[in-house]
C-alpha cells in the first residue's frame, strides 16, 4: 500500500512538472504584409517620435481603440532574414489589414533603401510585457 501511494505521489510530480512549461506557452499569429515608410511626429498614440525611432504604425483595420500602442512587434524581411523589432506608435489610414508603416530608420534596418518604397515582412506581436 505504501509503494502504491509513493508511486502515485511520484507520477503526479512527475506530470506536474512536466506540465509547467505548457502553462508558459502562448499562440502566436504571424502575419505577412507590406512594409512601407512615413515620416514620423505625433501618432494616434499621441507619443511624438523621431524618424531614428523603431517605430510603426498598423493599420487602421486592426488599431481600434489603440489598445495595441506600444507594444513591440518582430518584423522579418523574407528576401533577407533580416529582423528587428519595432513599437507601435500610431495608426496608417492607408494600410491594408496585414500592412504596416514604418519609420525610416527602421525600414532602412531591415535591408531596404528607401528608395524601394515597399516591400513584403512578415510580423508577428510580442507578449505585452516585452521589450528588447
Amino acid at each position: 500500500m505504501y509503494s502504491t501511494a509513493l508511486a502515485f505521489c511520484v507520477l503526479q510530480f512527475v506530470f506536474a512538472a512536466t506540465a509547467l512549461p505548457l502553462k508558459s506557452l502562448i499562440k502566436r499569429d504571424d502575419f505577412q504584409g507590406d512594409a512601407t515608410y512615413y515620416e514620423t511626429g505625433t501618432g494616434a498614440c499621441g507619443y511624438t517620435d523621431n524618424d531614428s525611432d523603431p517605430i510603426l504604425a498598423i493599420s487602421h483595420l486592426v488599431y481600434g481603440d489603440g489598445g495595441r500602442c506600444n507594444q513591440w512587434i518582430q518584423i522579418t524581411n523574407p528576401a533577407n532574414g533580416k529582423s528587428q523589432y519595432g513599437q507601435i506608435r500610431d495608426e496608417c489610414e492607408g494600410c491594408g489589414q496585414n500592412d504596416i508603416d514604418l519609420s525610416p530608420s527602421l525600414f532602412q534596418s531591415l535591408g531596404e533603401d528607401l528608395s524601394v518604397g515597399r516591400f513584403t515582412v512578415d510580423w508577428h506581436y510580442m507578449g505585452k510585457d516585452f521589450s528588447p
